[in-house]
């Protein structure tokens, strides 16, 4: 018969609670969990070749498969999300109060055409993306998760059309949360689709957390053959929006669950650091232990 294993990582140096049917494992802290990932620093290839980031000394970078062990059992989010790993800052670790992460994907939807770029009012996009958000919501309480609303622009939108890289940043509430998050985007144009790299944290965040996401500009790049400028017009897929809805997040519901729910479920690691893996009893008890934490 299975074992039901709930493991619980919390903001501090108390052990893990460990419960299974068989034995009771050694317990793990918040410090050994970390020490358990494999960071890395250097040159690091994403996508089977198809890009390439430059982690100085000032990040670390986690593959896949280790991100994935962060954002489920560190984070507490839903399994089956997939990512072409996570950066962090070198100096902060990702399962403290400050801590914060970039999460990398790769859209490969087609070649995003940017001629628009220079005329799209962020203003009235903005109240465009509320009134999407307005609409959202309705699904969100049937489906008993929290509103969202979209507070303004914590960094207006920004394309530099020689490096084909565009950024913004969004301040969010997720319900009646005292503290507003923090949604920086970042999106790297290539031949084939677009890197999609994401930090979310508390808005109090903002300062250190843009500085930093100006250094991650330049730190990812399509590799050659995959670049924005190797596009061959007549043969290469077009994507079917354009940098508008890229901002606005119209496209982002088909990308699934996972991502839908990621910026609520890694602000809500500010509350508490809660990790399940299992099912039954024990798993009921830590999510009722959790919601008296946090009421």
């Amino acid at each position: 018969m299975r074992a039901l294993l709930a493991v619980v990582l919390l903001l501090s140096t108390h052990p893990v609670l460990a419960l299974a049917q068989s034995s009771e494992p050694e317990p793990m802290t918040a410090e050994q969990f970390e020490a358990s990932l494999d960071f890395r620093q250097g040159d690091i290839t994403l996508a089977d070749g198809v890009a390439t980031i430059h982690v100085s000394e000032r990040y670390r970078y986690l593959g896949p498969d280790d991100a994935a062990r962060l954002l489920t059992e560190g984070w507490g989010n839903p399994p089956g999300g997939e990512t072409l790993g996570m950066l962090f800052p070198a100096d902060i670790s990702p399962l403290s109060e400050e801590g914060w992460g970039v999460v990398i994907t790769f859209d490969e939807d087609g070649y995003v055409e940017d001629d628009e770029a220079a005329e799209i009012d962020y203003t009235k996009l903005l109240d465009e993306m509320r009134e999407g958000m307005a609409e959202e919501n309705e699904e969100r309480e049937r489906l008993g998760y929290e509103t969202l609303s979209l507070v303004g622009w914590a960094a207006p939108p920004r394309y530099d059309s020689a490096a084909n890289k565009l950024y913004w940043a969004k301040e969010l509430r997720f319900g009646d949360a005292e503290v507003n998050t923090l949604n920086y985007n970042i999106r790297v144009l290539g031949r084939r689709g677009v890197l999609v790299l994401n930090a979310v944290a508390s808005m109090d965040q903002l300062e250190p957390i843009e500085a930093d996401m100006q250094n991650v500009l330049d730190l990812v790049e399509f590799n050659p053959g995959h670049r924005y400028a190797d596009f061959i017009p007549g043969t290469d897929k077009v994507a079917a929006y354009g940098i508008g809805a890229l901002i606005a997040g119209k496209v982002a519901a088909k990308a699934g669950f996972f991502k839908v729910l990621l910026a609520g479920l890694l602000a809500m690691k500010k509350l508490v650091v809660v990790a399940v893996l299992g099912i039954g009893a024990a798993v009921r008890g830590i999510f009722q232990r959790r919601k008296a934490q946090t009421a």
